[in-house]
């Protein structure tokens, strides 16, 4: 029996995925929506360029492709909707850290 190479992940795969939910969490967080957009869509075309790296044999990491394009494309579909002011949340006009802590500590205020 011959034995091909070690299968291995797909670097650009890994890539993809994480610069796609670095950008996910930057459009998440409003203020830095406009650089979630590009990382998003950067993650999403190494997430592509994984899955076409993935059709060769011995290479892994189809899953993480996919999940990468899904993430980056959402990224840049819901950034673009808070740049355009169609969400009450993520919105580019604030910190909603300080709004959440600020939340955080009225609904705790009498209970610590």
């Amino acid at each position: 029996m011959t034995r091909g190479p070690k299968p291995r992940a797909s670097l650009l795969a890994t890539l993809g995925l994480i610069v796609s939910v670095a950008g996910a969490l930057f459009v998440l967080t409003g203020t830095l929506a406009g650089y979630g957009i590009g990382l998003g869509a950067f993650g999403a075309v190494l997430a592509v360029l994984g899955l076409m790296a993935t059709r060769r044999r011995h290479v892994a990491g189809t899953t993480d492709a996919l999940f990468g394009v899904l993430i980056g494309l959402a990224a840049v579909v819901i950034g673009v909707l808070a740049m355009t002011g169609q969400f009450d949340w993520p919105t580019t006009d604030g910190d909603w850290v300080q709004r959440f802590r600020e939340w955080l500590d009225s609904q705790f205020v009498d209970r610590f």
